[in-house]
């Protein structure tokens, strides 16, 4: 997809950028990619100073908004004081933001459980990896179509897309691929309100018999250690299933002993409008995968929470995983800034507040767009918006990718002045729009963001000729 032309300035990286950077990351879906030089708030700026209303914060890295002063100056503190320290000592930091993580899923799930720090949520996958392979003595995972844990080696095997893999040779323990309930896209051509959760009975189908490949009804041992969910999937679309769902899955994996590992990468700490996402399905995992916004994107932290039996020291003594700045001084002085931040106020009020203004903003846009605009769906602040073809079910590639490429030209204009709009294109027909908002967001932004999405749509949809 193409861009407006570059600066003189812009155009010197650009040309540097072809020469010696790699182009095995995602800034290259853009052609030629954005350069920002600037950012506050809900907002990022290129070398013209045009505001960019970003939807998307980071793949919700950036929850309190960029250059947030509370976060930033508990960084610059830590520079002063401790800003370097080996994993292998201790820093009051560290133990401080375990401790509240472990004591908030105690008081929350019931049950006692330790934490485990690294820096990349792949990285904080393959811990987990480790953590259930350790335990039931098991390489093989169940994993949902649609669901994405990451590009390290040991993720991509529990990542659906294929495309993450066909490079790098066979994946022998490549997870099994569960499908996901989505309902707008049933595999099965079923409707919610009368299918009674088909697709869960044809994956405890499995375990029917010894033939069926994944179960020894004698010594009742399946031969898979963990399924890896998503409460909501957050690459594969935001999409949001059943709320009966996650129980129906947990009973079953319960009765074959197979543990449930929750990835809260990218909807941990109320993205979804509790800490938790999988706290809205009411069901308690045995492992929780986090990172991204509990440092507000400032100097990366990961994680694992796990029960107490699986991540005991007697069990996972010391050395059974590591990582030089797993547990760095600075990622963990802004990550317990940040924890303290989300107990001062009542964030699953404020998040489910302004997610249901934004959701029902998007649901007006679908009226003036119907069929263009197929599906429209929100938990807390995670929305998303699918683009089809006019039959309303069609998913519509290129003018998703038109709609993309117009907000990032930045020539957008309301209220006096351009704008630009930053978008994620992700699910699994790369025809939605993934909304994740900072929780700072006004209802002024907001308004503004549904205005330049509706400019968008008028632009390449009333004006596509």
């Amino acid at each position: 997809m193409a861009i407006s032309e570059p600066t003189t300035r812009t155009a010197e990286l650009l040309a540097l950028e072809r020469k010696y950077c790699s182009f095995g990351d995602t800034v290259h879906y853009l052609d030629p990619p954005k350069i920002f030089v600037d950012c506050d708030g809900s907002h990022l700026y290129d070398e013209q100073g045009t505001p960019y209303l970003d939807l998307q914060m980071w793949y919700s890295a950036a929850s309190f908004g960029y250059k947030n002063r509370r976060l930033n100056e508990a960084l610059k503190r830590q520079l002063d004081r401790l800003p370097q320290l080996a994993c292998q000592y201790l820093h009051a930091e560290k133990v401080e933001v375990a401790s509240r993580i472990a004591q908030y899923c105690e008081k929350r799930f019931g049950v006692k459980g330790r934490v485990q720090f690294n820096v990349g949520g792949s990285q904080a996958i393959e811990d987990s990896l480790k953590l259930v392979r350790n335990y039931t003595g098991k390489n093989l995972m169940f994993a949902f179509m649609g669901g994405y844990h990451g590009r390290t080696l040991g993720a991509s095997a529990i990542t659906s897309s294929y495309r993450y893999r066909r490079r790098y040779g066979h994946f022998s323990d490549r997870a099994q691929f569960v499908f996901y309930p989505y309902c707008y896209r049933c595999i099965y051509n079923l409707k919610p309100e009368t299918c009674n959760l088909y697709c869960h009975d044809q994956f405890a189908q499995l375990f029917a018999n010894e033939y069926n490949g994944v179960w020894d009804a004698k010594a009742q041992s399946a031969e898979f250690g963990a399924f890896y969910i998503e409460a909501v999937q957050g690459t594969g679309g935001y999409v949001i299933p059943p709320r009966e769902y996650f129980q129906r899955l947990q009973q079953t994996c319960r009765e074959r002993k197979i543990l449930i590992v929750d990835d809260e990468i990218q909807m941990g700490f109320y993205r979804t409008g509790k800490f938790w996402a999988i706290e809205n399905f009411g069901i308690t995992p045995d492992i929780i995968v986090f990172g991204k916004a509990l440092t507000n994107g400032l100097n990366p932290i990961s994680g694992i929470w796990a029960r107490e039996e699986l991540i005991s020291p007697d069990l996972f003594p010391p050395g059974s995983t590591h990582s030089t700045f797993s547990s760095n001084t600075l990622g963990t002085a802004v990550a317990l800034e940040t924890l303290k931040m989300l107990e001062e106020e009542d964030y699953e009020k404020l998040v489910n507040e302004k997610g249901a203004y934004f959701l029902a903003g998007l649901r007006q846009l679908q009226s003036r767009y119907p069929g263009i605009i197929g599906h429209v769906d929100g938990l807390g602040l995670a929305l998303r918006l699918e683009v089809c073809k006019p039959d309303g079910i069609t998913p519509d590639r290129d003018l998703t990718d038109r709609i993309f490429a117009e907000g990032i030209k930045g020539d957008l204009q309301t209220r006096g002045r351009k704008y630009g709009l930053v978008l994620d294109v992700g699910g699994y027909y790369k025809n939605a729009f993934t909304l994740a908002p900072a929780f700072t967001i006004t209802q002024e932004e907001m308004d503004l963001g549904l205005d330049l999405l509706n400019q968008l749509f008028q632009r390449c949809v009333d004006n596509k000729d």
